[in-house]
């Protein structure tokens, strides 16, 4: 290796250091975090997984009030938890919540309510519509991006929940947690089993997080639990085929 291809490796490596630098030297981020956003009702910006042939992730831009399309990202994620979402009627759009919904995989709040386990909704066959679920599953991630100061929200459907098990068992197998590393983020398509196309998300380690962006972490990961501790059921609404994007009105098909 030549003098110049170590110059320009050590610049790469401080370009990746710097990521997240901004955020490892708030001084109190506890505290930034309290006084900026005291009073606020807290909405993620949303990561979608479109339909309609695309492969790209649909992710809000720096003003937060346009998207734009990527083919991939990276970020960290601060903290993942399942989530459940059950409509009597089968749902055709609108920004009504569900009737019942977990924020936990565990506990239903709503109507049925009650133990998600033993709810005959959660039950495989309990779908109209083949052998699924009537109450479907989803995992909630909050994903820091790079030189942000605040997570956004990916919902990620039930075709994609294998592949994020797999990766997060992965990374535990390394003494990885998801919080201490930067994660990529893509998609690729997939063919249910009654043969519909959808985009299913992959997942990729890239780096481990320096010891000063660990540390930032653990205090931001506690913030985001408390505000996802918070959310609402409509949270929860259906976003991805056959469905409306309530917040654009946008129809939302099967990708062809």
């Amino acid at each position: 290796m030549t003098s110049t291809d170590v110059k320009v490796s050590k610049q790469n490596e401080v370009k990746v250091q710097d990521e997240f630098v901004t955020l490892a030297k708030l001084n109190d981020l506890k505290a930034a975090m309290d006084e900026e956003l005291a009073g606020l009702n807290i909405n993620f910006d949303r990561i979608k997984i479109p339909a309609g042939g695309s492969t790209a992730l649909e992710i809000p831009d720096t003003d937060g009030e346009d998207t734009r399309m990527v083919k991939e990202l990276r970020g960290v994620i601060l903290f993942h938890h399942p989530a459940n979402a059950y409509y009597s009627d089968k749902y055709v759009g609108g920004s009504n919540p569900p009737e019942c919904g977990s924020f936990d995989g565990i506990t239903g709040h709503g109507t049925p309510g009650g133990s998600c386990e033993t709810c005959p909704y959660n039950q495989f066959g309990s779908s109209e519509e083949g052998a699924g679920k009537a109450c479907k599953n989803r995992q909630m991630l909050y994903i820091l991006l790079p030189g942000e100061m605040f997570p956004v929200m990916l919902s990620l459907p039930t075709g994609s929940l294998k592949s994020f098990s797999n990766y997060a068992k992965h990374q535990l197998t390394k003494g990885r947690k998801l919080s201490q590393v930067v994660t990529k983020f893509s998609l690729k398509k997939a063919t249910s089993s009654t043969g519909i196309a959808f985009a299913q998300a992959v997942f990729s380690f890239e780096r481990i997080l320096t010891e000063e962006e660990k540390q930032a972490m653990n205090v931001m990961q506690d913030q985001v639990k408390d505000y996802a501790a918070h959310l609402k059921l409509s949270v929860l609404t259906p976003m991805e085929e056959g469905f409306v994007n309530t917040e654009t009105g946008e129809v939302v098909k099967p990708l062809k």
